[in-house]
């Protein structure tokens, strides 16, 4: 191979390289950009659950509503089955922080008449700490107290907490350390499971999920993991797995 072939081939892989680079960066953009308008339009999404889709008043009795209310990680968790005892009604919203979630509170969680609220929040507040490190401290408060207010008025309502701990997260891909600095976001969920630890009381039950989830190297274990941020079906069974004795015991 003569030198000038090698140059065109190297030259054509870096083209190549460029154009799906700029491929996957333009429709990050322009993903970004459609949920940044949406979310002006509809800022705590509250129309994500309409009226129509509360279920009927419970015919037995005696089943308790248990509410999952989050963000994603809510969102995607699979309802135990074969338990008729449980009517599980799922309120998680894609990438909300705590301020949305608390801030759709009343709307979402009293019509339910919810007996349970597992509360599973807080990564999409901590993930903005490398993007806005000056603010890191503000960010960690807010999400503390936010978190705080979410379990008061839910007990308000009458409802039993179960409050998670925030999942731990998986290995960062390559693509996304260039805006992400996952140590700093490890620490920031550290300090937070720290604090949610101070909320147990009778009735709000601290659910550790980083001793079902994490590997020796404090990341959640591949067989668990869909990506970096969010659960495969096997880590929500693993958690549902350790969750229903303690809901029988409510």
């Amino acid at each position: 191979m003569n030198k000038n072939k090698l140059i065109i081939i190297c030259l054509s892989i870096i083209i190549l390289v460029s154009v799906g680079l700029n491929f996957l960066f333009f429709n990050r953009g322009r993903n970004y950009y459609l949920q940044l308008n949406s979310l002006q339009l509809n800022p705590l999404a509250i129309k994500f659950y309409p009226v129509d889709a509360n279920p009927k008043e419970t015919k037995n009795p005696n089943q308790k509503n248990i509410v999952f209310f989050g963000d994603s990680r809510a969102r995607g968790w699979n309802s135990p089955k074969g338990f008729d005892d449980f009517n599980f009604i799922n309120r998680g919203i894609s990438g909300q922080t705590t301020a949305q979630v608390l801030g759709r509170l009343n709307q979402h969680l009293i019509p339910l008449s919810a007996d349970i609220v597992i509360v599973q929040v807080g990564v999409n507040d901590l993930y903005r700490i490398p993007i806005f490190p000056e603010n890191k401290e503000t960010i960690i408060s807010e999400c503390k107290s936010n978190i705080k207010e979410i379990v008061r008025q839910s007990r308000q309502l009458g409802a039993i907490v179960i409050l998670t701990t925030i999942f731990p997260i998986a290995e960062v891909p390559l693509e996304r350390k260039l805006f992400w600095s996952p140590d700093i976001v490890v620490t920031g969920i550290e300090e937070v499971n720290d604090f949610i630890y101070s909320l147990e009381n009778e009735d709000v039950i601290i659910f550790d999920t980083g001793d079902i989830l994490v590997n020796q190297q404090g990341k959640v274990r591949e067989e668990y993991s869909r990506d970096f941020l969010h659960l495969n079906r096997a880590g929500y069974k693993a958690l549902n797995e350790k969750l229903i004795p303690i809901l029988k015991r409510l």
